[in-house]
């Protein structure tokens, strides 16, 4: 499995990854990863090192001119805690100034305190709040960093 580019069966195992990370109300299925793999400037990034599975976590992201923004994020409950996160993250920020952005964007529960510690740690910073977000009302934090 390559970064560069996603098989056609990829959606597939972006959607088992995304369901063992987050709740049901949450999830995305394997039609809504392929649509997203489907929109332009839309990169994949999977989890690697010594002994850790692709299937460990991916990061999702757009870039489009000069901003970029991650669409997803997941990483499987078993791999949690070994900065698989943190290093997707500081991969996704690269790959996002390969591609000419220079503002990282997302979207967090506020109330993905583990996320959020992650974010905050990487530079990230909170600039605005979209109201009932989630399917399950949750609210979300609109974060941006300078790449």
């Amino acid at each position: 499995m390559t970064d560069d580019a996603v098989p056609a069966g990829q959606a597939a195992l972006l959607a088992r990854i995304h369901a063992v990370a987050f709740p049901p109300v949450h999830r995305w299925d394997a039609q809504a990863m392929a649509a997203l793999l489907a929109m332009p400037g839309v990169f994949v990034l999977f989890a690697q090192g010594e002994g850790i599975p692709p299937a460990a976590g991916f990061i999702m992201a757009r870039a489009l001119l000069d901003e970029a923004e991650i669409l997803t994020f997941a990483v499987d409950p078993a791999w949690q805690g070994q900065g698989i996160g943190r290093a997707l993250l500081a991969r996704c920020l690269d790959e996002a100034a390969r591609e000419g952005a220079v503002h990282l964007f997302l979207e967090v529960a506020d109330d993905n305190v583990a996320a959020l510690g992650l974010y905050h740690a990487a530079g990230f910073a909170v600039v605005g709040v979209r109201r009932r977000y989630y399917p399950d009302g949750t609210d979300a934090c609109v974060m941006k960093r300078e790449i």
